[in-house]
């Protein structure tokens, strides 16, 4: 028996390495599989001299679970080929994608394979190691690191990275390939993934190919603004961790937010839009914030039994884990640099319960199976909803040790756009909530937006007896323009925005802003009643016989969210206008203004308030002109015309009320 395993290893092992370019256009016969447990092949019958199926059958899936799953069949079958599944954190996305490669049917009888990617060595290492358990009768190989597969398994699990260096990609024949899947599918069109993708032909509008694409993710969005489009056509099902808390999947969460009193107003943004990592690094890494941090855990959740604690960079970890220990905490950390053997030994003692804080550096955001977590602290701040809902996930699995999750938000003081847990509620990011759960969140957005409609129901109507109400106490203030001038000095409306965006935006109404590209053109971000539009404005030459001296605007991108627009913009004009052009800190902005600008301004100015070059900058005066002639001066108009009527209808209600007064019938003396 052992001279006939060792002679079927050595065929598999002399065929599994030869390229599909060399001519090898078959994998291994149909009767070789590999033994889940190391790398040697061997038939398997049952006593009827049948072939033994895979487990995959005999598993029983969870309704939303086969409900996706059917959605593929669904979209497959008519015809589309490039898929997206959004399905939250915990819902069990490894089963679902494996559970896939068996029921999507081979386009042909020599496309059978399935190339699963993922882009980090947890994630591949989990996938291959689900799909060997349910499919013992089915060859499984590893693309990663030193681990080169052979391209012709019938299951082949790669990093994005391993499988693009050098030429290991060309072991791949796509027309061997029925399904590629993609864990993590907001990573998609990255670079290298579309790379790969082009290899597959499912990319770059290229006849449909016969190879069906999956992609899967808790986040099918990205925080720069870049739509999926390029890999992705339709999103068939979506189950987010909301409707999956409420059903009883994943464990119950609680929320509460800590104001840490951290200023991140001078903390920039990265290319990817979100804090740069150092300068936010030395913004929150103090030990005034880091106490805080330590107390609210204290306060909250010291009963709790597994607390994972996301920081900024290994600074700010170091000096975490130190406060926490100085407060009598065993607390402990893993990083990117901790050591694979440490790592492995820490995160098994953390998951056995033998410490109860964990911090980490980027390590736990995606993908990692940690059930018993029942707190997260959230020391690290963000602008990606993507990041923060992939952050809470980590302590939304369910676990027999814990009965829900307490998230404890660490939230600076600040207007930069960042994102807490309230906005994911539609709350406003500087809610401050305690021990609040998924069903009373969803109840203080639903108070919030009844009392913001209530708001609008009734504005601009006056009590019916003003001298009866109780006086006012508090500061209160108001907005007012006597002049068009005034309006366009108002730099307030900018605040929000440039909070968000590197670039120098400029509000021409509360719906409407505009970045202005010069000679190349400008954008618009207009809010529209479900949405935020994004259209370019393309400069004609100057030569052009037009009455605009503009193309017809081109549609960029459609956002639900104000943030998801401004950054979508902002990936366009980094690519269309001159950064120099369009930053908000250029350094042309300080310096003084054009007599050419003076000139345009003064236009509009009283003879005794005139500028001059040294009154203003060039930044100024050009955020000012944007606002002219893109319509801040016909808002200043209708503020006006609307305050004049806002006027007479005060006027008229006062006559009215005299009137009434005058025909009530009162006992006593009439008034001569």
């Amino acid at each position: 028996m052992s001279r006939l395993f060792g002679t079927i290893s050595s065929y598999a092992l002399k065929h599994r390495d030869v390229p599909y370019s060399h001519g090898a256009s078959t994998p291994f016969p149909q009767s070789w599989r590999r033994v889940a447990s190391g790398p040697i092949y061997k038939r398997k019958f049952t006593a009827s001299g049948v072939r033994r199926d895979g487990d995959a059958s005999k598993v029983q899936l969870r309704p939303y679970q086969e409900e996706s799953i059917q959605a593929v069949l669904d979209y497959l079958a008519r015809g589309e080929r490039r898929l997206g599944l959004s399905l939250a954190t915990g819902s069990g996305k490894t089963v679902i994608f494996s559970h896939l490669i068996d029921r999507v049917p081979a386009p042909n009888p020599d496309a059978t394979q399935t190339l699963i990617l993922a882009h980090r060595r947890e994630l591949v290492e989990q996938a291959a190691t689900h799909c060997r358990r349910l499919y013992p009768e089915k060859v499984v190989d590893v693309e990663m690191g030193k681990q080169h597969a052979s391209g012709l398994a019938d299951i082949t699990v790669a990093s994005d990275a391993s499988i693009m260096s050098g030429n290991r990609i060309m072991r791949y024949n796509p027309d061997r390939f029925k399904l590629v899947l993609v864990d993590e599918a907001h990573h998609i069109v990255g670079p290298r993934y579309l790379d790969i993708l082009r290899h597959f032909k499912l990319v770059d509008g290229e006849a449909k190919p016969h190879t069906a694409l999956v992609g899967v993710s808790a986040t099918l969005s990205r925080h720069d603004g870049v739509g999926l489009g390029a890999a992705i056509d339709h999103i068939v099902y979506h189950k987010d961790y909301v409707d999956m808390i409420e059903d009883d999947w994943l464990a119950k969460v609680i929320f509460t937010t800590v104001q840490t009193g951290v200023d991140l107003s001078k903390v920039k943004s990265s290319i990817a839009g979100d804090f740069q990592t150092g300068a936010l690094s030395s913004a929150v890494n103090n030990v005034e914030a880091n106490a805080i941090a330590v107390r609210a855990w204290l306060a909250k959740a010291q009963g709790r039994r597994s607390t994972l604690v996301f920081c900024v960079d290994l600074a700010h970890v170091a000096d975490m884990t130190a406060m926490f220990r100085q407060h009598a905490v065993d607390a402990r950390f893993i990083t990117g640099e901790t050591q694979a053997k440490i790592r492995a030994e820490r995160l098994q003692a953390f998951k056995a319960g033998e410490f109860p804080v964990l911090l980490n550096v980027g390590i736990f955001t995606e993908g990692t199976d940690i059930p018993n977590v029942d707190c997260v602290v959230l020391a690290r701040p963000t602008k990606s909803r993507n990041l923060l809902v992939q952050m809470i996930g980590r302590g939304l699995r369910k676990h027999s040790d814990k009965k829900d999750c307490h998230v404890i938000d660490l939230v600076a003081s600040l207007k930069t756009g960042i994102v807490t847990t309230p906005t994911l509620f539609g709350l406003d990011p500087d809610e401050l909530v305690e021990e609040k759960d998924v069903s009373q969140m969803k109840s203080l957005r639903e108070r919030k937006e009844s009392e913001k409609m209530r708001e609008e129901k009734t504005s601009g109507m006056l009590p019916r007896n003003p001298g009866a109400l109780p006086p006012l106490s508090g500061d209160i203030t108001f907005t007012g323009y006597d002049d068009v001038n005034d309006l366009i000095e108002d730099s307030s409306g900018e605040r929000h925005i440039r909070a968000i965006s590197p670039l120098a935006w400029v509000q021409i109404d509360p719906t409407h802003y505009v970045l202005s590209g010069t000679t190349t053109g400008y954008l618009n971000i207009k809010k529209q009643p479900t949405n935020y539009v994004i259209d370019f404005y393309r400069k004609l030459p100057p030569d052009a016989v037009s009455k605009s001296p503009y193309l017809r605007p081109r549609q960029i991108a459609v956002a639900n969210t104000f943030e998801r627009a401004v950054h979508a913009a902002d990936t366009f004009a980094k690519e269309k206008f001159p950064f120099a052009t369009v930053s908000k800190n250029a350094r042309w902005r300080k310096d003084d203004a054009t007599s050419g600008q003076i000139l345009y301004l003064n236009r509009f100015r009283d003879k005794d308030d005139q500028l001059t070059e040294d009154s203003i900058t060039k930044g100024r005066a050009g955020d000012w002109i944007t606002k002219f002639k893109h319509g801040a001066k016909g808002r200043f108009f209708k503020l006006a015309t609307e305050k004049r009527k806002g006027a007479e209808v005060l006027k008229k209600r006062e006559q009215f009320e005299a009137m009434q007064r005058n025909a009530q019938v009162k006992v006593g003396p009439l008034n001569r």
